[in-house]
């Protein structure tokens, strides 16, 4: 009898530790997510009580459903707080950098897990690894020695545990579904439900709720008057438009060019930045380019990250900010469902991608193919495919851009006609804890918070690659053949914490461009210098229809709806901070908002969305025939 009652007393003891840690996880997860304890304990105490309660519930019902899969209490414990500890401090890293939670779309890097702990920093590394340790090791004697006296559940029992731990956590594949009854659940627990910030949703509702509830993926909403009669009225219309700025561009072939986009990883100037200031000019030979040539700031929908988002918008046109905002990378969560989606490299005979990092990093071996690109060369890549150049810069772990470049000229030689070349770079990617020798650079100011040191770093990996940009140039010239190159900045390294996001949202999501054409494109009347109307902000979206003018090329009629929205809209990105989905900014970089545009311009805007609804979600009505023809 005395037995009997220790034991209750033990089952007692579990069910309230397994109660408490629930509850206590949960509130770590919200600590987690906005990085302070009091606004965590103001959150889930008392603005959404509610929403924290099914937080709880929902680890709790994840803890028992461990506990009757392993049917070992302290071995159950373990992976409970092991995951989520591991989980909440990868939330935490992502908010600090991107300013956004952990979201399903990220499961992907599961694949990369090597590659994306050489970007943490190591005493975090070796500080998570020696408490796993420890945890690990503790519960395995705990088990040996009082496992014993636990609670072992019945064949049946466990069953029912762990498929209502399955089935709680599958309900919401349907939480954005109205009418569902998760959906009702969570409106009338009060989930908050920002459309234009998956940051505030998750500062409100917790980085668990957020993650599950976006489980279920819409590519984009549906405009109201989408259909087939809508869709042909618009490929008419824009055969028109085309025909008219043809008569203006005498190169019908793009085929016959060479186009390369250059994607410079995180590339934009630091002095740029408010409340930063350095001691010397950071990219000089790039600020000589950007004056002579077609160029000027970036509207980026990703600080800190983003990068195959704005991939995503050079090669296709399409705008990142007119999808559901639980579409979060198109290319593993559209582009590799899709039979050969509309890009630029269907203009080409000859296409290449050069990545100096690993391949499947946002699925993009699978993405470029899907695109028709016939070689993708990367640090994985073996063989005729493998890359020609691997350098590094003092110790750093990445290629240099130098390196890269050299890749990129070998792949110019390959072929005596036009070709499309995509390159990535990787130099300037996070983090910026390589100290380069003799680094001139020194920056002060509030607006980098304790991260002045990784500003310095960085703008010396800038000036590393202003040298090897002007260099690359200047042996694009020597090419005999016309060749233009789209060199952009993906988005701001996520280092500046002493900047309130709100108040400098649209300088922090500005990166440097410029289209250069080489002197044989321009001598034999394939390219231009310097381009001046609405190129002072532009958006990825707008390279496209940017690089076709300064290379006189005719356009298609898909290509001709680009040259408007890029003319005649402000640019556009996906807005990180503020209740608009959207961020308008304008030639003179002031934010517009969308109540402001004129109606000759909210018509082209919805033209536009509804050809990209129609080439991503739709029917494809359009697809056969808008990117054909001159």
């Amino acid at each position: 009898m005395i037995m009997r009652k220790k034991f209750k007393f033990s089952y007692l003891f579990q069910l309230i530790f397994i109660v408490i840690s629930a509850f206590l996880v949960g509130y770590l997860l919200n600590y987690a997510q906005n990085g302070s304890f009091a606004y965590s304990a103001k959150t889930v105490f008392e603005t959404n009580f509610p929403i924290y309660f099914i937080t709880s519930l929902i680890l709790l019902v994840f803890y028992l459903g461990l506990y009757g899969l392993i049917n070992r209490f302290f071995y159950a414990t373990a992976i409970f707080y092991i995951f989520f500890a591991i989980y909440g401090i990868a939330n935490r890293l992502k908010v600090m950098y991107r300013s956004e939670p952990i979201l399903p779309s990220d499961l992907m890097f599961l694949s990369n897990t090597k590659e994306l702990l050489t970007m943490v920093q190591k005493n975090l590394l070796i500080i998570t690894v020696i408490t796993i340790i420890v945890v690990v090791s503790l519960c395995i004697l705990l088990e040996k020695f009082l496992g014993k006296h636990l609670l072992r559940f019945n064949p049946i029992t466990r069953i029912i545990l762990v498929c209502l731990a399955a089935l709680s956590l599958g309900s919401f594949y349907t939480a954005n579904r109205q009418g569902s009854l998760t959906n009702r659940v969570l409106t009338k627990a009060g989930y908050s439900h920002f459309d234009a910030n998956i940051n505030w949703s998750a500062n409100s509702n917790g980085p668990l709720v957020t993650f599950l509830a976006n489980m279920h993926i819409d590519v984009m909403e549906k405009p109201a008057d989408y259909n087939q009669q809508t869709i042909n009225r618009l490929v008419k219309k824009y055969q028109k438009v085309a025909k008219t700025i043809n008569q203006k561009r005498p190169n019908k072939n793009l085929s016959d060019q060479t186009l390369i986009f250059v994607l410079s990883e995180s590339f934009s100037d630091p002095s740029r930045v408010p409340n930063i200031k350095l001691n010397q000019e950071v990219a000089p030979e790039i600020k000589q380019i950007k004056k002579t040539n077609t160029s000027g700031l970036m509207l980026s929908s990703g600080y800190g990250g983003g990068t195959a988002n704005m991939e995503y918008m050079t090669f296709t046109g399409l705008a990142y900010n007119q999808f559901a905002k639980s579409l979060n990378s198109p290319y593993t969560q559209l582009v590799i469902k899709q039979d050969h989606p509309i890009n630029i490299a269907n203009s080409f005979k000859t296409t290449s991608a050069i990545h100096p990092y690993y391949g499947n990093f946002y699925d993009r071996d699978s993405v470029y193919k899907k695109f028709g690109v016939q070689s993708f060369r990367n640090i994985n890549s073996t063989g005729k495919e493998g890359l020609k150049y691997t350098a590094t810069v003092d110790g750093s772990q990445y290629v240099s851009d130098e390196s890269s470049y050299n890749d990129a000229l070998w792949q110019i030689k390959q072929t005596k006609g036009g070709q499309f070349i995509n390159l990535v770079t990787m130099q300037n990617h996070m983090p910026y804890t390589n100290n380069y020798a003799d680094n001139q650079f020194k920056a002060t100011g509030k607006g980098a918070g304790k991260n002045l040191q990784q500003v310095a770093n960085f703008s010396k990996g800038l000036n590393i690659t202003d040298s090897a940009t002007r260099n690359f140039l200047d042996k694009i010239d020597q090419q005999k053949k016309p060749i233009t190159v789209v060199w952009y900045g993906d988005h701001l390294p996520g280092i500046y914490d002493g900047n309130n996001m709100t108040k400098y949202n649209v300088a922090q999501h500005e990166t440097d461009y410029f289209i250069y054409s080489n002197k044989y494109a321009r001598q034999h009347n394939y390219g231009t210098k310097k381009l001046t109307d609405s190129t002072q902000v532009v958006d990825p979206n707008g390279f496209i229809p940017l690089a076709l003018k300064q290379m006189k090329q005719k356009v298609t009629p898909y290509y001709a709806l680009l040259t408007r929205v890029q003319e005649e809209l402000p640019a556009m990105a996906k807005n990180s901070v503020g209740t608009s989905e959207n961020l308008y900014v304008d030639d003179h970089g002031v934010q517009v908002k969308s109540k402001d545009l004129t109606d000759k311009q909210k018509q082209l805007l919805h033209d536009y969305q509804l050809i990209q609804y129609d080439l991503t979600a739709g029917k494809n009505y359009s697809k056969s025939k808008i990117n054909s023809g001159r």
